[in-house]
């Protein structure tokens, strides 16, 4: 082999090994390609986990605060059934008696409302019924004014007309009060 043979094999290695290079470039400029839209599939898929996962907490959250509230109101219902009779039973006690028959009734009766009364606070379900404190239109209905004077300043509760009920903060019915002015 002359010398010229062997520059021109070492060319034409040369031009092999570049094309070979050129090859491998644009292979790797396709795999780059492809890497990067990979990655970019990656990140999509987890960040779609990741809201799937927030959003399954949250509905999880909101049924838990929902179960809560049905546990802390439930007896909501069954209150709102019962104060109108715990409201007559009420009328019934203040009705005068002379007759021992008619005591020996109001005594049955008063143990009666004491039953329920006790029912309902046993159950979270309390009276709003303070005459001499301040009016507070979230507990009570004003549905009469009056003077005011030294006894009973601007603003107070002089009489409770109707008792009101709450259940474990939240009003179930506004007392029914007379206000003074």
């Amino acid at each position: 082999m002359t010398m010229a043979d062997k520059h021109s094999d070492k060319k034409e290695n040369i031009k092999e090994d570049q094309e070979a290079v050129t090859e491998k470039d644009e292979d790797t400029a396709v795999e780059d390609d492809e890497v990067v839209t990979l990655k970019k599939q990656l990140d999509e898929a987890q960040n779609d986990y990741l809201r799937a996962q927030a959003e399954i907490q949250n509905m999880q959250k909101s049924n838990q605060k929902e179960q809560s509230n049905l546990v802390k109101f439930g007896a909501q219902g069954l209150a709102k059934d019962i104060i109108p009779a715990m409201d007559d039973l009420k009328r019934a006690l203040e009705v005068e008696v002379d007759d021992e028959s008619g005591q020996q009734l109001k005594s049955g009766i008063e143990m009666v409302y004491k039953h329920l009364k006790k029912a309902l606070t046993d159950n979270n379900i309390n009276e709003i019924d303070d005459a001499n404190v301040e009016f507070n239109p979230e507990l009570h209905q004003a549905v009469q004014t009056v003077a005011a004077s030294d006894e009973h300043p601007s603003g107070t509760v002089v009489q409770v007309l109707q008792t009101g009920y709450e259940l474990a903060g939240r009003v179930i019915r506004p007392a029914m009060v007379v206000v003074a002015q």
